[in-house]
């Protein structure tokens, strides 16, 4: 098996500086399938009696599937999801990164929170710049406390258990301390990601031991993983409650680690942990089609492109050019990459920076941006429009892009949808381990250049900020206005276009679920095309060629998009079914 990072093109069109992280590794692959030894559970796309859950893992799955059917609430499942999955996804989130939560209610009530990683407030601007004033290298910057954030997930957690949990804060523990203790069996996704990033996966001398063979060598698919020092930890959370986590030795322990891998005078303090807190924020929220969209807002990015990309596409007849149109991909192209100007420049932390969210996503701004697009031929360079509100000086910055995390989705009895993304970012984080999980390498989210030309860039490193995201969890509500839909998705920077993708698929071409998280993926960068492997549209690059996309490059990179969907026999969760082989676990299929 090789490790797969994301696609060249998409590095090097996002990033103004040359990106020697890559050999750390950002992505993932998606390997042939490898039989395992028989286990007693399956991942299911089904729905549960009480209540629909879909994850990147079925252990993470029956966690949340468990909680629900214990009485448990759509918050309760996730929270023990992103648990879980701190043990048996630790290359993607955990309780050393952060995520946002969406929350839909069936009276259409959306709620957000964002439970970030934030900078030490010792951070400057010049974080990530080396003595003459030059970005750092990737590995550099990145295998290091420099890029570790003070982590978010626990505190979010806290804050939505409080508001809309159900049964105990401990009860939500009790899985994930269970695979920790009892142990959790490698399969075929967790191997490829250690696959060449020992480096990284391996920095810290436990998490070798636990993930790595004397020779270097992952453990095998079918190993036995146990996790005793994590599970003291995960314990010690469900006995002490989620606060113990940003208070006493713990959060001591956890700024001294980080500190004395931090190569600064200024590092990360007791302080700051200590005196986290999650937010609660707008929902960002507009009409496609007469369907209700609501997604994140700063300092995400993922919920202003995701309603971008939609409302620049909705004066052309998606459904009548049909899902396996060259026509209606080349349109979906195009208007991200529209979108995708704008993000560089406008968004950031809005604590911090002005973000025009309003004249972002307004309709009528979005209209004369979408007379940009034309159906039969790529425009040229696309420039950043002037929404209003819009800031007169600001620069677009640099920065490594993201890719790791994981997307879940819950549905409770009451129809109640939860939205969660949740990130370490990179694979396996900065390569620090705290107590048995990964420390997060979040900060690298943050633009290495400070300014331009003496203008500053939204998203620049200050003390106390959170770096811009492109996570997208969302939420939509039909035309009547009922719950529709919960869907987001991991994979850095193609995180809003898997997004609006399988939104599009659904509404437009009114395709199952599965077949719309199926459909193939192609993504703008600069001027380069990107199309998935051994896809139908893989086939369609003359075509597209012929449309004046002449840079066009495949990629094998492992998208991964999680939904919900109500359909006339119930809610259907469904996970992408790229991950179908990587999450085997018999030979029976």
């Amino acid at each position: 098996m090789k490790a797969r990072t994301l696609p060249a093109a998409l590095v090097t069109a996002l990033s103004p500086f040359a990106l020697s992280a890559c050999a750390a590794g950002y992505g993932e692959a998606s390997p042939a399938p490898q039989p395992l030894p028989p286990q007693p559970q399956e991942q299911s796309a089904a729905p549960v009696a009480k209540g629909a859950v879909a994850t990147a893992d079925f252990r993470a799955t029956a966690a949340g599937e468990e909680i629900l059917a214990a009485g448990g609430s759509a918050t309760d499942a996730a929270i023990a999801i992103m648990l879980a999955l701190t043990v048996v996804e630790p290359q993607s989130s955990g309780i050393g990164g952060g995520g946002f939560f969406v929350r839909g209610t069936p009276d259409g009530n959306v709620v957000t929170y964002d439970g970030r990683e934030k900078a030490p407030l010792a951070a400057t601007p010049d974080w990530f710049l080396d003595a003459e004033g030059n970005p750092l290298p990737g590995k550099e910057a990145t295998i290091s406390g420099l890029s570790v954030g003070v982590p978010g997930n626990v505190a979010l957690a806290k804050l939505a258990h409080e508001r809309h949990g159900k049964l105990e804060w401990a009860r939500l523990v009790e899985p994930a301390i269970r695979l920790a203790r009892d142990g959790f069996v490698v399969n075929p996704r967790l191997v490829t990601v250690l696959e060449g990033r020992l480096d990284r996966a391996g920095y810290d001398a436990k998490a070798r031991a636990t993930f790595f063979e004397p020779d270097g060598t992952p453990k095998a698919v079918g190993t036995t993983i146990r996790q005793p020092e994590l599970a003291a930890t995960l314990t010690k959370l469900a006995e002490e409650g989620a606060g113990s986590f940003y208070s006493g030795d713990f959060a001591a322990g956890l700024a001294r680690h980080v500190a004395a891998d931090t190569p600064r005078a200024q590092t990360m303090t007791a302080s700051d942990v200590e005196q986290y807190e999650p937010a609660v924020r707008d929902a960002v929220c507009g009409s496609y089609r007469g369907y209700r969209v609501c997604g994140m807002g700063p300092p995400s990015s993922g919920g202003i492109a995701v309603l971008q990309m939609l409302g620049q596409l909705e004066r052309f007849d998606l459904a009548s050019l049909g899902p396996r149109s060259v026509e209606a991909w080349h349109l979906f192209l195009e208007s991200q990459r529209l979108a995708y100007t704008d993000r560089e420049l406008y968004t950031g932390d809005a604590d911090f920076v002005d973000v025009p969210v309003s004249g972002l996503v307004d309709p009528a701004y979005l209209a004369g941006r979408s007379l940009l697009l034309d159906p039969k031929r790529r425009s040229e360079d696309f420039a950043p429009g002037t929404p209003e509100g819009a800031p007169q000086a600001r620069a677009v910055g640099g920065h490594y892009p993201e890719s790791g995390t994981t997307h879940f989705v819950t549905i409770g009895p009451d129809g109640t949808m939860v939205s969660y993304t949740s990130t370490i970012e990179g694979a396996f984080g900065s390569g620090l381990m705290y107590r048995g999980f990964y420390l997060n390498n979040e900060l690298t989210d943050f633009s290495f250049s400070p300014e331009r030309g003496g203008v500053p860039v939204a998203n620049r490193v200050e003390g106390g900020k959170r770096p811009r995201s492109s996570m997208s969890p969302t939420v939509v509500y039909d035309p009547s206005g009922k719950p529709f839909l919960a869907v987001g998705a991991a994979g850095g920077p193609t995180i809003p276009i898997q997004t609006a993708r399988a939104i599009v698929g659904v509404i437009d071409f009114g395709l199952p679920l599965r077949e719309a998280l199926a459909q193939p993926m192609i993504m703008g960068f600069g001027d380069r095309v990107i199309v998935e492997d051994n896809s139908w549209l893989e086939e369609a690059m003359p075509q597209l060629a012929a449309l004046g996309h002449t840079r066009i490059e495949t990629s094998d990179f492992l998208y991964r998009t999680n939904g919900a969907l109500r359909t006339g026999n119930g809610w259907e969760a469904v996970y992408d079914p790229r991950l179908d082989s990587v999450l085997r676990l018999s030979g029976a299929e």
